[in-house]
C-alpha cells in the first residue's frame, strides 16, 4: 500500500511538472522578452511599476515587487545600483480596505492607477482567469493613462487577453499551475535584468547617488 500510494504521488507530482514545462514555448517566451525589455526601459527611465492580482495572485504581486525594487540591482553580480520604482497595489492593507468598503472591491486598483499614474508608467496584471473586475477595472485605467498594461494569464485569458495591450497567455486550466507561472515569469525577468544592469538614462544620477550612501 505504501508503495502504491508513493507511486501515485510521484506520477501525480511529475505530471503538474510536465505541465507546467508545457506552458512555455517560444511564442510566449518571446513576449516575456518584451516584458523584460519594457521592464528595463521603466528602470532606465524611473518609470513607475505596478503590479496587481487576487488572492494568490496578490502574493506573487508582493513577491515579484521584492524582486524588482532589490533583488535586480544587488551586488552578487556586478556592482550594485538601486532597483526600479516598483509598487504590489494590494500591498497596503489600509488603502486596499478603505477603497474596498467606500467605492467597492472593483475599483481598489484603478484609483490607485489614477493617483499614482503616470504615461509610459508599466502595469503588470496576474490573473488566472482573467475576468476579475478589479483586474479589469485597472488595465482599462492604465490604458487611459497611457501606462504599457501587461497581463500575465491562464485559462482562455478571460476578457483581460483582449483588454491589455500585452497579453502574455498561457492557456492552462489549472489555477495553481497559473499562479506558478506568474513567478516563473517574473523571475525569468528579474533574472535577465540583474545580469543587464543598466548604464544610462535617468538611472544613473541615482547610481552615483548610491554609491556614496551607506549600502555602497
Amino acid at each position: 500500500m505504501m508503495k502504491q500510494t508513493k507511486d501515485n504521488f510521484q506520477n501525480n507530482a511529475f505530471n503538474y511538472l510536465d505541465q507546467l514545462r508545457s506552458c512555455f514555448t517560444e511564442s510566449n517566451i518571446s513576449l516575456i522578452k518584451e516584458l523584460s525589455d519594457n521592464l528595463l526601459d521603466a528602470w532606465i527611465n524611473e518609470n513607475n511599476v505596478f503590479i496587481c492580482g487576487n488572492g494568490g495572485s496578490a502574493a506573487n504581486a508582493s513577491h515579484l515587487a521584492n524582486d524588482f525594487n532589490y533583488g535586480i540591482g544587488s551586488a552578487k553580480q556586478g556592482k550594485q545600483i538601486p532597483g526600479m520604482k516598483v509598487e504590489a497595489l494590494g500591498s497596503n492593507i489600509a488603502i486596499t480596505t478603505c477603497l474596498a468598503n467606500d467605492i467597492g472591491y472593483q475599483n481598489i486598483y484603478s484609483n490607485q492607477l489614477l493617483v499614482k499614474g503616470n504615461k509610459n508608467d508599466l502595469l503588470i496584471a496576474l490573473s488566472g482567469s482573467g475576468n476579475s473586475p478589479n483586474i479589469l477595472n485597472a488595465i482599462e485605467t492604465g490604458n487611459q493613462l497611457g501606462i504599457k498594461t501587461f497581463a500575465i494569464l491562464g485559462f482562455d485569458g478571460g476578457k483581460a487577453k483582449d483588454l491589455a495591450r500585452f497579453p502574455i497567455h498561457f492557456n492552462i486550466n489549472d489555477m495553481q499551475i497559473s499562479e506558478d507561472i506568474q513567478l516563473l515569469v517574473g523571475h525569468i525577468c528579474m533574472q535577465w535584468l540583474y545580469k543587464n544592469k543598466p548604464d544610462k538614462g535617468k538611472i544613473i544620477n541615482r547610481i552615483s547617488l548610491f554609491n556614496n550612501s551607506l549600502f555602497k
